[in-house]
């Protein structure tokens, strides 16, 4: 196999070290390493089950890189490479593509937010990947997933699915399902804001979770990667899945739910490092949705794990009886805890908003 794809690319697989490479739930991904030179790449397997069109990936990246290479050459922007033929993907089957990108040296990517300051790099990166594309053609990028963050969407089919589920699940979720519907002002608002054309659609990242920043040795950041979910959006989405990620210590896996916290001053970190990018590019009606968008997303993904959960697992899978509806009580038990601390928060929007930038 690597000898196919890696010759599309000009390069001989036996004059590479190949070993695999992160720790990515969705594609597979290996690091290249020369035996005789120091060249270094990055191979990655897209999942053709999650992306059902890996071409439109491409065309998005080669799109923004060439916007992004024209006005601000001087942006680390980490394209994927040309191969002999001038194509950006190799189709080894029908259901496997690949491509390659250098690997940036003297970079680290991380899987825990650790500190407050990495909060805010990340946060400053993931804005300034969005500004820096705010004069970009938005209609010009393909739809990579097609209702990815639709939160309006995945709250009917959530209810849907619980007029469908069996007695059992039902049973045991039902406390989960009443918090669920409790809720539903958190999507109501979403329906407004798609609706009434509340805020502009932007080019915006998607997945902000740390791993998908490169760092250099000394934590600070680099630039955003992982753009195969980088589509039109809502800016709420970036803010948003760094809150449900940074804010807490313990992730969406942990049962102890006694874990589970707000930590404020990440949340401060977040909305700092965002604005330090953003601050003079957000409308009014976006700079009103910063402390919802952590609503949104934690919401969403506490929705989407309950889904699951009544839908006997189809999507996420489990790994023990219940898994997904843990994952939705954990997701929950993180909503509420944001919810108290709202007020505080949105005072802390309010005084960084007004700090000249």
């Amino acid at each position: 196999m690597f000898d196919v794809i890696l010759k599309s690319f000009d390069l001989i697989a036996h004059d590479y070290h190949i070993e695999k490479f992160g720790e990515g739930l969705i594609n597979r991904t290996w690091k290249i390493t020369g035996f005789k030179n120091d060249n270094e790449f990055i191979l990655q397997q897209i999942n053709k089950n999650v992306f059902k069109t890996p071409e439109h990936i491409a065309q998005n990246t080669n799109k923004i890189d060439n916007y992004l290479s024209k006005r601000y050459p001087d942006y680390l922007f980490v394209a994927s490479l040309p191969t002999v033929t001038g194509d950006y993907m190799v189709k080894y089957t029908d259901n496997e593509y690949y491509r390659l990108f250098p690997f940036i040296k003297n970079s680290i990517t991380l899987n825990t937010v650790q500190t407050r300051d990495e909060a805010f790099e990340a946060a400053r990166q993931f804005a300034k990947f969005t500004n820096l594309l705010a004069g970009f053609n938005v209609s010009n990028l393909q739809y990579t997933l097609s209702g990815f963050h639709d939160l309006s969407g995945r709250f009917e089919t959530f209810k849907r699915v619980v007029k469908n589920a069996g007695a059992e699940r039902l049973t045991e979720a039902r406390d989960t399902i009443d918090q669920a519907f409790g809720h539903r002002d958190i999507a109501d608002v979403h329906q407004s804001i798609m609706h009434d054309q509340l805020i502009p659609l932007r080019v915006v990242h998607h997945d902000t979770k740390i791993s998908n920043i490169l760092f250099d040795t000394d934590h600070k950041g680099l630039c955003v990667i992982d753009l195969d979910t980088v589509m039109p959006g809502y800016y709420i989405s970036d803010v948003g899945d760094m809150m449900r990620t940074y804010l807490s210590p313990a992730n969406e896996e942990e049962q102890d739910f006694s874990l589970i916290e707000v930590r404020e001053d990440f949340f401060a970190a977040i909305v700092e490092g965002y604005l330090s990018e953003m601050n003079s590019n957000l409308t009014e009606g976006e700079r009103e949705l910063f402390v919802y968008s952590g609503k949104f997303m934690i919401y969403m993904q506490a929705i989407r794990f309950l889904t699951d959960y009544l839908n006997n697992d189809i999507y996420y899978g489990s790994s023990y009886p219940g898994h997904n509806l843990v994952r939705a009580r954990n997701q929950f038990t993180l909503l509420e805890k944001y919810i108290a601390s709202e007020d505080k928060f949105m005072q802390m929007v309010s005084a960084t908003q007004s700090q000249p930038k």
